[in-house]
């Protein structure tokens, strides 16, 4: 048996919280290894609709537990009331089915501040984030000043804590022109949600360890995409934490021989929120018809996604550098009906064709992508879980994909309902 790590490969909202709930069936844990509540995942289960950012997609199911790992900046505000809309759906949360690490850094209030000032500023670069507090979480875990899950425990060491923060916040805000933080407001307002995390908290390292010696089986859940990794990513607009598989080990406590079969989740399409580059990105009617027939909008922000073709070549680069095994291709029956279809293969920058995206490649280099076309069908994909049930320009097209990303196709998702899969591959056999 293999533990599975399951990472997006592109720029985020493949459908992961499908495929991860669909995998959770076949696991015992489920763990988050990074990002915070800025990834959204909507699972549809016997028609009912759950849309979780923080929380694991294990939540949704009995008998398993799961982990939020030290790799994730945690808004402990947030995660007390995404627990509180779970449980109004009947799903039961307690200490014996999630665990937060302990060590895990937490998102404060000034921190979502600090975010939303710079998204708003009329200076510097404009990521495009959630605004949610993401990255300047991240940049205190850097700069060794952040509170952790752990500090809630201590709440008599939380003033002199708060105090260390804010003499970089504040003088931060002081630069944007805004009131300094109140220390006292934050320190009470931590002491508060204190007791209602703290049960929660726990040596995560320990329990994972403890749950492989068991046999159980793990599964890593990641958050984004690939193409949204700091380092990997479309830089600067990027997320603030690694995406790929091997922040795996790192983002959960466990070592790198933990992670056996890495999936990367595909969507037949491309979409991408916020700014960047988009080399097949679709302004047009083709555009809106792929965004209204995939329901393109955000799960945590509602803003509307940027549509366009398959981008193959950015794919296998995604899919290399982060050392995917096999992948799960999403949203297939979105397109459905079209004529004909078209691959992108290449990238013409300033005359010189690349089969992969150059790093430091900005918003107005003019890429041009380069496609090949393919023959469109007409028939239904939707719900289908053979390859018997597929249109056979269907299948081509998934070949063609197949060959074109130079990695399997491990299992393709033809509705948004869990079992709604064509199945190759099973993650979790070796």
């Amino acid at each position: 048996m293999a533990d599975v790590a399951v990472i997006g490969a592109q720029w985020g909202d493949e459908g992961n919280g499908k495929i991860v709930d669909w995998l959770s069936a076949r696991a015992d844990v489920v763990v988050r290894f990074q990002g915070g509540h800025n990834a959204g995942h909507t699972l549809v289960i016997d028609g009912a609709v759950y849309k979780l950012s923080l929380l694991p997609s294990g939540v949704v199911r009995g008998g398993k537990l799961s982990v939020i790992g030290s790799g994730v900046v945690v808004d402990p505000f947030a995660l007390i009331a995404e627990i509180a809309r779970v449980e109004s759906q009947g799903v039961k949360v307690t200490p014996d089915n999630l665990a937060v690490a302990e060590n895990a850094t937490l998102i404060l209030p000034l921190h979502q501040e600090l975010d939303q000032m710079r998204e708003t500023s009329n200076s510097g670069v404009r990521i495009g984030t959630t605004k949610r507090g993401i990255g300047p979480a991240y940049e205190d875990r850097a700069g060794r000043r952040a509170l952790r899950v752990v500090d809630l425990l201590k709440p008599e060491e939380l003033p002199a804590k708060v105090e260390n923060i804010l003499v970089h916040h504040n003088a931060l805000r002081r630069g944007f022109g805004l009131a300094e933080a109140d220390a006292g407001a934050l320190v009470a307002a931590l002491r508060e949600i204190a007791p209602k995390v703290a049960p929660f908290a726990k040596p995560v390292w320990r329990v994972l360890d403890e749950a492989r010696k068991a046999g159980k089986r793990i599964l890593f859940e990641g958050a984004q995409g690939v193409l949204l990794d700091v380092d990997h990513g479309t830089y600067p607009y990027v997320t603030s934490s690694n995406t790929v598989a091997g922040h795996a080990a790192t983002g959960s406590g466990l070592g790198p021989r933990a992670v056996g079969y890495v999936l990367g989740i595909v969507k037949a399409y491309t979409t991408r929120v916020g700014e960047g580059p988009f080399p097949t990105e679709l302004t047009d009617a083709i555009g809106e018809r792929l965004g209204e027939r995939g329901h393109e909008f955000g799960v945590v922000t509602g803003r509307k996604r940027r549509c366009g073709w398959f981008d193959a070549a950015l794919v296998r680069q995604s899919l290399k550098v982060a050392g995917v095994d096999g992948i799960a291709l999403t949203k297939l029956d979105v397109l459905d009906g079209f004529e004909e279809l078209k691959v992108g293969v290449g990238y013409r920058i300033d005359g010189e064709v690349y089969d992969y995206l150059p790093a430091g490649v900005g918003l107005g280099a003019g890429i041009e992508p380069v496609y090949e076309t393919m023959e469109g069908w007409s028939g239904s994909t939707a719900r289908a879980r053979s390859w018997a049930e597929l249109p056979a320009e269907a299948v081509k097209y998934v070949r063609r994909l197949e060959e074109l990303i130079e990695t399997p196709v491990a299992l393709v998702s033809t509705s948004p309902e869990r079992e709604d899969v064509i199945l190759m591959k099973d993650p979790f056999q070796d």
